[in-house]
């Protein structure tokens, strides 16, 4: 079959090329690989990774072979499927763990978004708990995984504030649920119950301090590339500040996604979720549109595999 793999003496440090078919276990089911929509993580992880590797965490495909042990989906199924590799491919395997069911006639380009984007919002918003009637900022809102907590914590209820530096993206937001977009949390006019961080650094440090008593922000992302500093007070508890709290998360510690990669790729198809695609390309272009991501305003990029 043909795979991007990772090939350090190349610009891009991708090379396609043939590669052997996976060899499955009792265990693992074959999908054939239709879509797949890049990650930011994908792109900064491959100068580490070694010369040979097929990288991807995630695709949409059909199943073309049924694990031995009668686990996992059924021949002909549409998958969502989320690994630590092996997505970049025409063929990879899964397993009953690893994959959500796309209904039947789906678009699967729309569905290739669910498993790290949709996902990780869904389970970082379930870590603020109840937000209705709650204000929650979703800091990197133009971020993929932030344009779906924002149409998320919106349908939950909650009093959404998103922030882009992006003027064009304003309409964006506000149509996919925000009720306010500010360039930064410094520019916030009340306090909020919740964050969504997708930056890290220093807008993680201004985040946390317009938490109102209660709130948690959870640090989902670190696209700015930079370290957290807080100053000596910053951490401090009194009548306006108690009771804070900043918890770290990482997709794949999370359990039992299946049912709620279903649950994304339902949505999707029924309209009740954007899936904020913003191209979709063939995936021999794959270096070039990581090097167009750069550029774009937001949305995530299709690969089709053919």
């Amino acid at each position: 079959m043909l795979a991007w793999t990772v090939d350090h003496a190349s610009p891009s440090h991708l090379s396609l090329r043939e590669v052997p078919d996976p060899a499955p276990g009792p265990h693992d089911a074959v999908i054939e690989v239709r879509a797949f929509a890049p990650n930011h993580g994908d792109l900064e992880s491959l100068p580490g990774v070694r010369d040979g590797a097929i990288p991807g965490w995630d695709a949409a495909g059909v199943v073309v072979a049924e694990a031995l042990d009668g686990t996992g989906p059924r021949l002909g199924q549409a998958v969502v499927s989320l690994g630590a590799d092996g997505a970049w491919a025409q063929r990879r395997l899964v397993t009953a763990e690893s994959v959500g069911l796309v209904p039947a006639g789906a678009d699967l380009n729309a569905a290739s978004v669910v498993p790290v984007a949709a996902t990780s919002a869904l389970r970082g918003l379930r870590r603020l708990g109840p937000v209705l009637g709650r204000r929650v900022l979703v800091l990197g809102g133009t971020s993929a995984v932030g344009l779906f907590a924002v149409q998320l914590a919106a349908r939950s209820g909650a009093e959404v504030v998103a922030t882009t530096r992006n003027p064009a993206a304003r309409e964006r937001l506000i149509e996919l649920g925000a009720h306010d977009v500010v360039a930064s949390p410094s520019d916030l006019g009340d306090d909020v119950s919740g964050v969504l961080d997708l930056l890290g650094g220093s807008h993680l440090v201004r985040a946390f301090a317009r938490l109102a008593p209660g709130g948690t922000l959870v640090a989902l992302g670190h696209a700015a590339g930079e370290g957290e500093r807080f100053a000596y007070g910053d951490l401090f508890g009194d009548a306006a500040r108690h009771d804070r709290s900043l918890t770290t998360f990482f997709l794949g510690a999370e359990a039992d996604l299946g049912p709620d990669m279903t649950r994304l790729a339902h949505e999707i198809h029924q309209g009740r979720l954007d899936p904020v695609v913003g191209s979709v390309r063939p995936w021999r272009e794959l270096p070039d549109a990581f090097a167009a991501g750069a550029e774009r305003a937001y949305g995530k990029t299709v690969l089709t595999v053919e």
